[in-house]
């Protein structure tokens, strides 16, 4: 079963250095029904005008991933990590115990476009953990590339949680099938372009939650990035 979720229906956040749409409850927006799907818990798509970013905040027993978009996303937090990520970047920051960390788009004159998604882990009450992985366009090209998971398989970021999440960019013939084991479900978020996942046209914005399938085709993409999650 696949059900459709448009991105119009989304929350939406205009800080004017802050332009935010929210596919779960956050902050000031909230959905009783769509409080999260499994264990995944927040997608934020942000925007940070130049010279912006957040704060110094701080975040406990989540699995935070940050991806990239367009322009760069600098990070420093108390466990002494300071970095850049850029567009095929991916970093994950578990939280645990409690961590500090600000985000920044240093930039003069260019937006940063990402996406924020926190994973509730299966553990809380670990100490908390950084690590950053970039995987190449050609990578993605046309198939759905591994970039976080429980074990770190395939050169993925790690995640403490039974989740798997991928990446690709389709375009024109090319497909991919994402195949779920027996009580898995996903969640499939099209970042930018066109994409088909199974019968179902998605366009920016748009997510498909599938549940009781064994497997889901993406396919007929006009230039698609897409994150897809496999989920207990």
């Amino acid at each position: 079963m696949i059900s459709v979720r448009r991105g119009s229906e989304r929350g939406y956040a205009d800080h004017g250095w802050l332009k935010s749409f929210h596919s779960f409850s956050f902050a000031d927006y909230y959905d009783p029904e769509h409080m999260g799907f499994g264990p995944l818990r927040v997608i934020n798509e942000d925007r940070v005008a130049p010279g912006m970013g957040f704060g110094t905040h701080g975040h406990r027993d989540m699995e935070i991933i940050s991806y990239v978009l367009d322009g760069e996303l600098a990070h420093r937090d108390s466990m002494g990590n300071g970095s850049v990520i850029r567009p095929g970047d991916v970093q994950r920051m578990s939280a645990g115990t409690g961590v500090r960390h600000s985000e920044f788009n240093h930039a003069s004159a260019q937006t940063t476009h990402f996406l924020q998604i926190w994973i509730e882990p299966a553990v809380r009450g670990i100490a908390p953990g950084y690590e950053e992985k970039r995987f190449e366009a050609v990578d993605k090209r046309g198939r759905l590339r591994l970039i976080a998971s429980p074990d770190g398989a395939g050169g993925s970021v790690t995640i403490h949680q039974d989740a798997r999440v991928h990446a690709g960019l389709f375009d024109g013939g090319e497909r991919d099938t994402l195949r779920l084991a027996p009580g898995r479900r996903a969640y499939v978020h099209v970042a930018r372009g066109t994409l088909r996942v199974g019968d179902q046209l998605l366009a920016a914005g748009d997510a498909a939650m599938i549940t009781d399938a064994e497997s889901v085709v993406l396919s007929d993409g006009e230039g698609a990035e897409v994150l897809a999650f496999d989920l207990p």
